[in-house]
């Protein structure tokens, strides 16, 4: 088994004013040639935007975009001619493919909107771009953890899905929780990243935000105490 840790306070900060941003990959003015990305996981931003502010239409390409507002409500429209708003308890997905365009606003004049906006290298590149989005907790199982994004080729029905061999793995624990996670290729590594809790794995103690990456390992045992919300992201090494 290999492993990285990334305790919360290591990881680039940013502050525009409007926007307060923590990385954990390097991403813009943060640059870590240790911290470029984890496999195939790019980038995982836990941004904070003031109210009425956002990020104004940009590009992108060939990637697939997850994200999962954590408070407020963030505007979202973009090129393929969706537009809405993604709240506390949703999950969006977005494959940018050939290239799309899009905006993300504070939806509201008065409250910040916190967020994870988390990139995946895609499988295939040039792709037709696609959006979806769902609420996460009709998908979740109480004290384990749930897949809520899976490979194209593993979607059924209305599954949210990537063009990538990724699982975006969400558990929400109300009480202690001993589990053995097993990754689905052997070639693959998991990164878990603790939104709110405390998690044991590998001798190592986990509170929020903090992360841990594991890989050339079959499985992961992990400690869970009550009250905690977990991301488990797993991703191809190569």
């Amino acid at each position: 088994m290999k492993k990285v840790l990334h305790p919360a306070a290591t990881r680039g900060s940013a502050n525009y004013g409007w926007l307060k941003a923590n990385y954990s990959f390097s991403f813009a003015n943060y640059f870590d040639p240790n911290r470029l990305q984890f496999g195939l996981l790019r980038v995982l931003n836990d941004d904070f935007v003031a109210p009425a502010m956002g990020f104004g239409q940009h590009p992108h390409k060939n990637m697939e975009i997850v994200t999962i507002p954590q408070t407020g409500a963030l505007k979202h429209q973009d090129s393929m001619g969706n537009e809405g708003v993604i709240k506390a308890g949703d999950i969006q997905v977005m494959s940018a493919g050939s290239g799309v365009e899009h905006s993300e606003q504070n939806a509201s004049t008065t409250e910040a909107v916190t967020l994870f906006q988390i990139w995946v290298f895609p499988e295939t590149e040039n792709v037709t771009p696609r959006y979806d989005q769902k609420r996460i907790a009709p998908l979740l199982t109480p004290n384990c953890f749930s897949a809520v994004v899976k490979p194209r080729s593993e979607a059924a029905g209305d599954d949210l899905w990537i063009h990538q061999q990724a699982y975006f793995n969400i558990g929400e624990f109300s009480e202690d929780t001993e589990l053995t996670y097993t990754l689905h290729h052997k070639n693959h590594g998991a990164y878990i990243f603790v939104i709110t809790g405390t998690v044991f794995v590998d001798n190592e103690t986990l509170t929020d935000r903090d992360a841990f990456g594991v890989w050339e390992t079959d499985t992961i045992s992990l400690t869970i105490k009550e009250n905690s919300r977990v991301l488990l992201i797993e991703v191809p090494m190569n």
